[in-house]
């Protein structure tokens, strides 16, 4: 039976696995790899978040004592009389056994063999707001459901890498095509980002850490809610200038790329994005986001899109001071091409430059040295902006001792290409 109303608020509160009154004390299957001594620490657990991430990933609340703990049951339908198992949380920090409480309760939730209990532990442990993807796809083989092909699975993984990608490549700047600029960066952004298990294949959610990734989810949000309008636009005028406003929200070619591969071969796919109750709402969002949704007739317009980005992105003068690390030229005279790993002015690794002999000769003689070169150009779009264009000002830079010696050793590192450029071969 639930405990009166006004039941003293200093009696201990039932323990955090009792079975529900209407329940048998039968235990939740464990999982084949318990997470036990992986729980968050309960001292630090919110109860709030705790509530709050439950009801998000489908479990119920099925009463408890208003104001002093709630009851949970793990999603799908509920169990018939004689099984399953309820989970107490507290409402608050303030009673004497609530850690207690809570550490029953996240063991308990580490024990669950339900995918949806790792993804609330793994949200506890690291605030995070949660993205997902999913694709409709036919079943694999007649009479095996909830399966995916094994191309099926690995489409979605890469498909929601690219998707991340681009929203990190949105936070560092504004374009309709951003090629090999900003992304050295945008990949370490996401160097903290986890994945949740993903039954079945047909769908996958990412935790992104809101220490440092907020910003690409924001950046998502409202890069994919623009992409759907700026589509349903072109579909029901023809026009592309909803895709010409949308790069401002953060819409570019990767984006759009990426949104293709996830809906290719699908039925339609889909993305969620849920925020860390533990971090607050970022500004200019709603508090429960609606999924954005694709199908396969958004494709063409995709398709188009992409290739208007690519297209019209203008090319950029630079400035850049790079490491010669290749060198090749078909004769022992005339022009070559020259690689430079690029050092400043210019936010992307490499760049590939033909230069005239006498260019060609400064290039070589510093990268002999070990010194760096300046050189000023145009970087196209074309090949992802790795090329530069109508060179000039060709010359050797002084660099300290120590990257000095850092260039030194990468030149005995493709002291072969080097060897190329000199033998004409």
């Amino acid at each position: 039976m639930h405990r009166p109303m006004d039941e003293s608020v200093n009696e201990a509160i039932p323990s955090a696995t009792r079975p529900h009154p209407s329940e048998s004390a039968v235990p939740w299957p464990v999982a084949p790899e318990p997470l036990v001594g992986n729980i968050p620490d309960p001292a630090r657990v919110d109860p709030a978040v705790l509530g709050a991430l439950l009801d998000r990933h489908g479990w119920h609340r099925r009463g408890g004592a208003a104001g002093r703990y709630s009851r949970w049951t793990p999603p799908g339908p509920p169990a018939p009389p004689g099984g399953g198992t309820s989970l107490l949380v507290p409402d608050t920090t303030a009673f004497p056994d609530s850690e207690d409480l809570l550490g029953e309760a996240l063991t308990a939730l580490a024990r669950s063999a339900a995918p949806s209990a790792r993804e609330v532990l793994v949200s506890l442990a690291v605030p995070s707001d949660e993205i997902r993807w999913w694709r409709e796809v036919p079943e694999p083989v007649a009479g095996v459901a909830g399966a995916a092909s094994w191309t099926g699975a690995e489409q979605l993984h890469t498909a929601a890498r690219q998707i991340l990608l681009a929203g990190a490549l949105a936070v560092r700047g504004r374009t309709g095509y951003h090629g090999a600029r900003h992304r050295r960066r945008a990949l370490a952004a996401l160097e903290s980002i986890l994945v949740g298990p993903a039954p079945g294949g047909r769908d996958l959610t990412a935790f992104v850490p809101v220490e440092p990734g907020r910003a690409v989810a924001v950046r998502l949000y409202h890069a994919l809610h623009a992409t759907r309008e700026a589509v349903d636009y072109q579909r029901a005028t023809g026009g592309f200038e909803a895709f010409d406003t949308a790069v401002e929200a953060g819409v570019s070619r990767e984006l759009t790329e990426a949104v293709i591969a996830l809906v290719r071969g699908s039925e339609g796919a889909g993305i969620a994005l849920e925020w860390a109750p533990a971090a607050g709402i970022p500004e200019g969002c709603p508090v429960r986001p609606e999924p954005v949704e694709f199908s396969p007739g958004d494709l063409p317009s995709l398709r188009r899109a992409g290739a208007r980005y690519l297209q019209d992105e203008p090319v950029v003068t630079v400035r850049i001071t790079g490491a010669v690390v290749r060198l090749r030229r078909s004769g022992p005279c005339g022009a070559g091409i020259v690689r430079l790993r690029v050092l400043a002015g210019a936010d992307v690794p490499h760049v590939r430059l033909e230069l005239d002999e006498e260019a060609y000769r400064i290039a070589g003689h510093a990268h002999l040295v070990g010194l760096p070169i300046r050189v000023e150009g145009r970087l196209e779009s074309r090949g992802g902006f790795r090329r530069l264009t109508r060179t000039s000002q060709v010359v050797p830079v002084q660099v300290d001792e120590a990257e000095r010696d850092r260039l030194m050793k990468s030149l005995q590192e493709n002291v072969d290409y080097f060897e190329e450029a000199c033998t004409g071969e």
